[in-house]
């Protein structure tokens, strides 16, 4: 019919043709062999040039509902096939990228769509009849601009090479002011590298989190998406972000590549994508090079020592970097052997570069976590701890972490004002640390000061919503405060993030203690003793249930085996005091808080505020034991 539409039966790409209709594929004249599958995947990534094709999309194109099929095996295979006819690196995508979990995308580029024989006598006749009215030459540039506007037009509505989303797709959102960086793809398919791939993730959150006007997930939380084929959309609503960071890291020898993707999370909208290159010891700065692009496409200002901090990363030895990244690895599961562990690795990171400021912050963390969670006396962890801490701090005091590394020795030393003040300044340097506003909180905590502490630790579960440690904190902050019917609510949300989380079990086990709900309590207690019997408070727990409903004997039996127990390995007297406290036996409790300060036990620090040892505050040896510790009024 005249004037009708022409169907698109011609797509031509670099040097390849896509002929529609027959289903083949030509390179330069010469027909290529491709599977029907691998076609038909390739017609639709063509027809949608620039935009994000799921895989439940092609399996519902190629694989109907009703067909039995290995899906994965096929698609991937199919895919494979296509790459390999076309030359194609999925690396180093020219024409296919491949978008972890979620699809593909086709990215090069596209010649304009051929006329037809019919198309351009219908397009010389229009043009005579123009001739034909219009012979001024003013008339003769006004056709010729309209006929440019029209043919931009034309280009922008067909799409023509992806033109549409590269001119909008980055403006047409709302601004990005929070990130998430998922866990970066292992390209090595080897399980040994999966270390190498998270610390890249996390340094790379840490390069972000410098930036104050940035606010950036941590990676406690992001950690829970690794391997997730959750949309885009929902994990965006789910950690409260816009923007999320996709991408790879592939480590051959030296050698590493770093892929990374933004996307505005609402919408799905692919906003920005870029691959970086170099040599292990650069690792650092090629973090830096992402880090700053990633703030440049969400135009969020960063201030002239922000620049100056990720434009100054310094090389590293590759070998100590690698240790690093997997003593970090260990340290953030927070058990006492991944404690001990990542010790071993920052460690051997230390011998190969000794001015490696990180490798000693983490020594001094690992140590003092050893003694915070009361796997080990204080006075046996802690004086290393300031050691290392002190090391770090001298390397480079312009570190977040070192900073922080530094306040828990305050806090160790019961210097108050000095700990408050290492907090704060590593929260300036880094707002994003949430480890800095977590410690922070719960020293206020310690001191009294309950309202600030609640508030710093909501600033912590922001950061790092889906951290089972710092949601079963706030449940401490808000027990420690006195916020019981809070501390019981949130305790439960917590559960449903995380139900086996000992720490969340404990802490409501307490909080039921306190308000005389006995049942409750002694259920969460022996809940916690299936999950985890080694953790030093949980028998002390069990038997404070026991005490507290009138069941002495069996509150005593759990104490006599706490102290056998305790002559092959470290249990905390605070805890056990806490028993004793209950059961009334107040001469006991004091001496068991007196030999917790001697051995500088871990949980000394809730002493000025532990409910649960209310009843031994009038006494002058309790105050004597506060005044050594140097609270504050």
């Amino acid at each position: 019919m005249p004037g009708s539409k022409t169907p698109l039966t011609l797509i031509s790409f670099g040097p390849f043709e896509a002929d529609l209709p027959s289903q083949e594929l030509r390179k330069q004249g010469v027909r290529l062999r491709l599977p029907r599958q691998s076609f038909q995947i390739l017609r639709i990534l063509l027809e949608r040039p620039g935009a994000l094709v799921t895989r439940d999309e092609l399996r519902a194109a190629l694989w109907p509902s009703d067909t039995f099929v290995d899906f994965e095996h096929g698609l991937n295979a199919a895919i494979n096939r296509l790459r390999e006819t076309l030359g194609d690196d999925a690396d180093n995508p020219r024409y296919i990228e491949t978008l972890p979990r979620r699809g593909y995308r086709y990215v090069g580029p596209l010649e304009p769509p051929p006329v037809s024989k019919s198309d351009r006598v219908q397009v010389e006749e229009k043009r005579l009849w123009l001739l034909s009215l219009f012979r001024t030459p003013l008339i003769y540039v006004t056709v010729l601009l309209l006929a440019l506007v029209a043919g931009a037009i034309a280009i922008f509505t067909l799409n023509v090479g992806g033109v549409r989303q590269r001119l909008f797709s980055s403006r047409n959102v709302a601004p990005v002011n929070s990130i998430a960086v998922l866990p970066l793809a292992n390209l090595s398919r080897d399980p040994e590298q999966e270390y190498f791939s998270d610390g890249m993730t996390e340094e790379l959150i840490t390069e972000l989190s410098q930036i104050r006007s940035l606010k950036v997930i941590s990676r406690t939380s992001v950690m829970h998406y690794k391997g997730s084929d959750k949309p885009l959309p929902q994990i965006a609503r789910e950690l409260n972000v816009d923007g999320i960071i996709e991408g790879a890291v592939l480590r051959s020898g030296d050698r590493v590549r770093i892929t990374a993707q933004l996307i505005y999370g609402p919408s799905d909208t692919h906003l920005w994508a870029k691959s970086y290159e170099g040599d292990l010891h650069e690792v650092l700065t090629l973090q830096s090079q992402v880090a700053q692009a990633i703030a440049r496409e969400v135009q969020t200002t960063i201030t002239p020592q922000e620049q100056t901090r990720l434009a100054s990363a310094r090389p590293v030895n590759p070998d100590a970097y690698v240790l690093y990244l997997k003593g970090r690895y260990e340290w953030n599961k927070r058990t006492e052997e991944g404690l001990k562990r990542s010790l071993e690795y920052f460690q051997q990171a230390i011998n190969l570069d000794s001015t490696y400021a990180l490798a000693h912050s983490g020594v001094a963390d690992s140590y003092s976590a050893l003694g915070d969670n009361s796997f080990l006396p204080g006075t046996e962890v802690y004086p290393k701890s300031r050691a290392a801490a002190l090391r770090a701090f001298e390397l480079d005091k312009n570190l977040a972490e070192t900073q922080a590394s530094l306040a828990q020795v305050s806090l160790h030393n019961f210097d108050w004002t000095d700990a408050l003040s290492g907090y704060q300044t590593a929260i300036q340097l880094n707002p994003n640390y949430a480890t800095a506003h977590h410690w922070y909180a719960l020293a206020l905590a310690y001191m009294g000061r309950s309202e600030e502490a609640v508030r710093e630790i909501e600033q912590a579960r922001t950061l790092d919503p889906l951290s089972a440690r710092i949601n079963a904190n706030v449940v401490l902050v808000l027990c420690l405060g006195r916020q019981y019917d809070r501390a019981i609510v949130e305790a439960h949300k917590a559960l449903e993030l995380e139900p086996k989380d000992a720490s969340t079990h404990g802490y409501l086990g307490r909080v039921y203690l306190i308000e005389g709900l006995h049942r409750e309590a002694h259920t969460e207690f022996e809940t916690l003793l299936s999950l985890n019997r080694a953790d030093s408070g949980v028998l002390p727990g069990l038997a404070r249930a026991f005490a507290a409903v009138g069941n002495r004997e069996e509150a005593l039996r759990i104490l006599g085996e706490l102290k056998q127990q305790s002559k092959r390995e470290y249990i905390s007297p605070f805890y056990m005091a806490m028993v004793y406290s209950v059961l009334g036996e107040r001469g006991e409790a004091l001496a068991l808080l007196q030999k917790g300060l001697e051995v500088h036990d871990g949980a000394m620090v809730q002493l000025k505020v532990e409910p649960m040892l209310d009843s031994l505050r009038p006494d002058p040896r309790f105050q004597d034991l506060l005044r050594r510790m140097n609270f504050p009024p």
